[in-house]
């Protein structure tokens, strides 16, 4: 009966050793922290994002395309943007949030209905009456933020550009194409955004699509500059102006010259990578 009982006394320490561990193992993975959006973001963009030789970042849409559960991962992480609280952010966080937001809506836009060859082929389901619903997909209603239904151009134009004024809004929304400023490798962050932010004026300041000198100390400029010029300032001199702050010693000291804008252009051609 001893012998017994010391059995039963050593399987009920056993039973009671491996209930111990296998409890303390589901506490470990129960404490774990879900995996950063941010950083999902960051590695899919990072995977699909493509710098070419020719300074413009082209996005690999046909890959990520037939990728499912990539597919699936920006539409979550769409979700899980949605679910926050830019009111209640930081200037520098609720910057990079909204410019996050734009990108990611405009890359699902692109990724639902892919192959296409311009963003301008995709119409929004907006008012028969209102002419910008035929030309691209910026008036659809994509996105609830704070119980308010909003479009990509509700984004750009009645949140970020009233609320930060700041021109260099324009060189963090990206329309997927390629007269369009660079997206990033990465997602938009409040702790690099004013660096990043210049970075990104001054890659597309000094490539052609953004500002090219003709003859003459005539400049063709992108249409953004037209577009949007009292975002850059009251006139053509703070435009001007504005590209001087970013324009590398060479283009500089072309600018210096008495430039006059004579022609603006932009290039509506999907960025996707070449094959």
């Amino acid at each position: 009966m001893i012998g017994l009982s010391h059995s039963l006394s050593l399987t009920r320490r056993c039973v009671l050793a491996l209930l111990t561990v296998v409890l303390s193992s589901a506490s470990g993975l129960a404490q774990q922290p879900a995996a950063d959006p941010d950083a999902v973001y960051d590695r899919l963009l990072g995977l699909y994002v493509k710098p070419a030789p020719d300074g413009v970042n082209r996005i690999d849409y046909a890959r990520w395309h037939g990728n499912k559960d990539d597919r699936k991962a920006l539409d979550s992480y769409i979700a899980e943007l949605a679910s926050r609280r830019p009111s209640a952010m930081s200037r520098d966080d609720a910057f990079a949030y909204w410019g996050n937001l734009y990108n990611a809506v405009t890359l699902k836009v692109i990724l639902d209905r892919y192959p296409v060859t311009s963003i301008r082929d995709i119409k929004s389901s907006g008012s028969w009456f209102d002419f910008k619903s035929y030309t691209g997909p910026w008036r659809e209603l994509r996105v609830t933020v704070e119980d308010k239904k909003l479009s990509l151009d509700n984004i750009e134009h009645d949140v970020m550009r009233p609320t930060f004024k700041d021109p260099r809004v324009h060189y963090v929304v990206n329309c997927a194409s390629f007269g369009c400023p660079n997206i990033m490798a990465r997602g938009w962050r409040a702790r690099t955004l004013s660096a990043d932010l210049d970075e990104a004026a001054r890659a597309f300041i000094n490539h052609p699509r953004g500002v090219e000198v003709l003859a003459g100390n005539k400049l063709r400029v992108s249409s953004i500059y037209k577009w949007f010029r009292d975002d850059f300032g009251p006139d053509e001199a703070a435009v001007i102006a504005h590209f001087k702050r970013y324009a590398d010693p060479a283009l500089a000291a072309k600018l210096d010259k008495g430039v006059t804008i004579a022609e603006d252009q932009y290039d509506w051609a999907l960025n996707v990578t070449k094959p």
